[in-house]
């Protein structure tokens, strides 16, 4: 039975390719769900930049008044007088050591996964996933296994067992930040390569690191940063020490600004309490300055891959 004229055009008008576009009542929804999670999400940003602000204004407003040329140049003094000299040169030396053990195998780890581990590696899987166990776990609980590992052992807390530590800590983000920005190196420059007949590690030595090296060296500034600014592991591994020298022997227990903050900040003093927003706020003028740093690195980074 054929149905009506009527019936015939009206179904004929619904399936129109030509018609004009109508706002449905889903669409209609749609737009206000994204409208209500823009501005949700803008409340929480904003909310996180406004914590930030206090924290710094915090840090800044009672650690400024301690700051001067004697609190950069002079160990401390009792829990009240002195300076941070040799918590900074100790926080130097184990960065140093720490970065020394984390940025080569770091560096390293990223070629294998972007160079010489297939897409279908088991091998590289595994790693990946052990990368991402390791970025995961609380740094108290790799001061815990270094400790277990170096400390008990030799019966002594040492800078060095704290640079194992942070290296430890430091590991997984230089990896992982080197594979990302390996992965950005133009084909073009391996194909090249290939067809030159150049050798695999000569083109991975002198053309991809090359053109990777800004931002594998901002990924660097960043786990540097963070490593820094760790305090549980470096009190673990190396809280042990003579706070009012200078103390230069990695075998040794070594001065750091982020032990001398925690053992401050216990002591039921004002003076050493100021002392403690003093040293925390030389902490933190010092990791926003590797961060701008390592953004810096990473824009320059981003231009010359846009050129390549």
């Amino acid at each position: 039975m054929t149905p009506p004229l009527d019936i015939a055009l009206a179904e004929e008008r619904l399936f129109d390719p030509t018609a004009p576009l109508v706002a449905s009542g889903n669409l209609r929804r749609r737009g206000a769900m994204d409208r209500l999670i823009r501005i949700l999400a803008t409340i929480a940003a904003g909310i996180g930049v406004a914590m930030l602000g206090v924290v710094v204004y915090s840090v800044v407003s009672k650690g400024a008044p301690v700051i001067g040329v004697g609190f950069f140049i002079h160990n401390p003094v009792g829990l009240v007088a002195g300076g941070i000299a040799n918590s900074l040169l100790g926080t130097l030396e184990i960065i140093a050591i720490g970065t020394l053990f984390a940025l080569p195998l770091g560096v390293l780890t990223g070629l294998y996964l972007t160079e010489f581990a297939g897409a279908d590696s088991r091998t590289g899987r595994a790693l990946k996933l052990g990368l991402d166990v390791m970025q995961g776990i609380p740094t108290i609980v790799v001061g815990l296994f270094v400790y277990g590992l170096i400390v008990l052992p030799l019966h002594k807390e040492s800078g060095f067992a704290a640079a194992v530590a942070l290296a430890i800590v430091m590991l997984p983000l230089i990896a992982r930040s080197s594979q990302e920005v390996l992965l950005l190196v133009p084909g073009t420059l391996r194909e090249a390569a290939d067809a030159l007949g150049v050798s695999r590690w000569r083109t991975v030595l002198t053309v991809i690191l090359p053109a990777a090296m800004g931002g594998i060296a901002t990924g660097a500034i960043l786990a540097i940063a963070r490593g820094a600014g760790e305090t549980a592991p470096v009190f673990i591994c190396d809280g042990i020490f003579n706070t009012q020298t200078t103390q230069l022997n990695p075998f040794a227990g070594v001065p750091s600004v982020p032990t001398y903050i925690l053992t401050i900040a216990d002591q039921a003093i004002p003076d050493a309490f100021a002392h403690a927003w003093g040293a925390a706020f030389v902490l933190l003028v010092v990791i926003l300055l590797a961060n701008v740093a390592a953004r810096a690195l990473l824009a320059r980074s981003r231009a010359k891959m846009g050129m390549l």
